[in-house]
């Protein structure tokens, strides 16, 4: 198997190491490889979306990203049937958009959150 070196910061590898005894993982390793299949199994499952499609995108971030939030959002206000904010968690918010129209355009505004590195958490469930 061929090995890829990655850089972690200390958080997300004290994460990796909660996870491992939680879930009994054998290692660091197999964690990301399970994250990765899980990854690649939800792009292609967005990927084969089409046509007009009801969706749920959720987002967590720190409030200091709620400028960036915001401009994804005005970016794709066509799509957006609701949309609700509410703190969860100290600095932490949490977004909710549900979403109506075009597949492409829902994956277009999932990947502007998912790619922007100040985003904790992002995901989309189509329906």
């Amino acid at each position: 198997m061929p090995i890829v070196s990655i850089s972690l910061n200390d958080e997300i590898l004290s994460e990796l190491d909660r996870i491992q005894k939680t879930m009994g993982f054998s290692g660091r390793s197999e964690i990301i490889r399970a994250g990765i299949r899980n990854l690649v199994a939800e792009e292609k499952q967005h990927g084969a979306l089409s046509g007009l499609i009801h969706a749920i995108l959720m987002i967590v971030h720190d409030e200091e990203s709620e400028q960036v939030v915001t401009g994804i959002k005005h970016n794709h206000e066509d799509l957006i049937g609701t949309h609700l904010h509410s703190k969860v968690d100290g600095n932490k918010c949490m977004e909710l958009f549900l979403l109506h129209g075009d597949a492409e355009k829902i994956s277009i505004m999932t990947r502007d959150f998912q790619t922007n590195k100040k985003m904790d958490n992002v995901k989309l469930v189509t329906m």
